[in-house]
């Protein structure tokens, strides 16, 4: 794991009699999707929140560009470059798109409760802010409320968030939750093209999305990993058949 962006080393985490997460290791390396998938119940959530810092594994490492994160906060992790989406919405809605962005860009200044008044013309938000719409190709949308947006475009915004606190890792939960198939292709197209950017860790159900972005696949079952490795291998697999892919 030796040249990985993101490290998880023996990850163990126990809530009673339950053990949501089973001595897992996994990585991110650079310029690649690495996508994480299982079962309803496979532990996933729980490990999204070790890795984010929101819960503290019982034991095991977690490493962002060599350095160990584990003890570290979610803000601490945010300024070390672990860029996050959610798969439940945390925009504003009443904001424009580019006001959106440019909280985030406030939050990783440190300066996120200035009014907006002298804020909104201030160049040092506004330059990464604009520059994170073009990547995911939301700027004739930078000033629509993001209450007017469809799903789909809310998703990309919440990219832009992640994208503009200039992450060396992006962990991205289900970015395709509620999306039609229109939607979805949009959204896999974005992603094909960031990952040459920013790795991202893809915790996804659309297996479509997921064989076709995912450059190396983990399939968490029970809280422990089963198997690892590219599209094909896991399509073959038979104990993740039996697991999750079904025939």
């Amino acid at each position: 794991m030796s040249d990985a962006v993101l490290s998880l080393t023996h990850l163990n985490k126990r809530f009673g009699a339950l053990q949501a997460t089973r001595d897992v290791s996994l990585d991110l390396r650079p310029g690649e999707i690495h996508a994480l998938i299982g079962p309803n119940g496979a532990g996933k959530s729980t490990l999204i929140a070790q890795i984010a810092g929101s819960l503290k594994p019982d034991s095991g490492g977690i490493q962002l560009a060599g350095q160990e994160i584990t003890s570290l906060s979610v803000a601490q992790r945010a300024r070390l470059g672990l860029g996050r989406s959610f798969q439940v919405s945390s925009l504003a809605e009443p904001l424009t798109v580019l006001r959106n962005v440019m909280i985030a860009v406030q939050a990783l200044q440190g300066h996120s409760f200035r009014f907006w008044k002298p804020v909104h013309r201030d160049e040092s938000l506004l330059a990464p802010a604009r520059d994170a719409l073009a990547r995911m190709q939301l700027e004739p949308r930078a000033d629509t409320p993001v209450s007017e947006l469809s799903h789909g475009e809310r998703r990309q915004v919440e990219v832009a968030c992640a994208l503009a606190l200039k992450p060396r890792v992006l962990l991205l939960d289900e970015p395709m939750a509620g999306l039609g198939p229109e939607g979805s292709a949009r959204l896999t197209e974005l992603l094909e093209a960031l990952k040459h950017e920013v790795p991202i860790l893809l915790i996804e159900h659309d297996m479509d999305a997921v064989f076709r972005l995912a450059d190396r696949i983990s399939v968490l079952v029970a809280g422990g990993v089963i198997a690892h490795g590219d599209s094909a291998t896991i399509r073959r697999d038979p104990q993740v058949r039996e697991a999750y892919l079904g025939d």
